[in-house]
């Protein structure tokens, strides 16, 4: 047998013993469901500019908030109540009371993308600094 058909040979049979089991428990179950929970992961940007087209990335974050907070979100906890509290409509986030900002403008751009309880979640935001993106929840824009 040639060197190039024992090779093809060898190769075949460590992917079919490898791949082999991860299929076959695969197909085991075909109508289990992959969790109980649906699935809330967030993808968080922030950046400096008039728009997400136009931003200069300043810094990327995610949030996982099922089953638990988790992600790299510096407050995923806080970050994730603040979600629950608009149930993923980022669009109801408010400025909280007692928050004084200064007028200058240096635009922020937050965007936050993925899927909230199983729905896709597409926000962008320009914010007219950072004091005014800090000011929105607690901890959500916070990073």
């Amino acid at each position: 047998m040639p060197n190039t058909a024992r090779w093809a040979a060898t190769l075949t049979l460590t992917a079919t013993a490898v791949c082999g089991p991860i299929a076959g428990s695969a197909l085991a179950a075909p109508n289990a469901p992959a969790s109980l929970y649906a699935p809330s992961a967030l993808v968080l940007t922030t950046g400096h500019g008039q728009s997400a087209a136009t931003a200069t990335p300043q810094r990327a974050v995610t949030l996982n908030c099922a089953p638990g907070a988790s992600g790299t979100h510096p407050a995923a906890a806080d970050a994730c109540a603040d979600v629950r509290a608009v149930n993923g409509d980022l669009d109801a986030l408010r400025p909280r009371e007692g928050v004084f900002c200064t007028k200058l403008y240096d635009p922020v751009v937050v965007t936050v993308q993925g899927v909230w309880q199983g729905k896709r979640v597409d926000y962008q935001h320009t914010f007219a600094n950072e004091c005014v993106k800090s000011s929105y929840g607690t901890a959500l824009f916070a990073f």
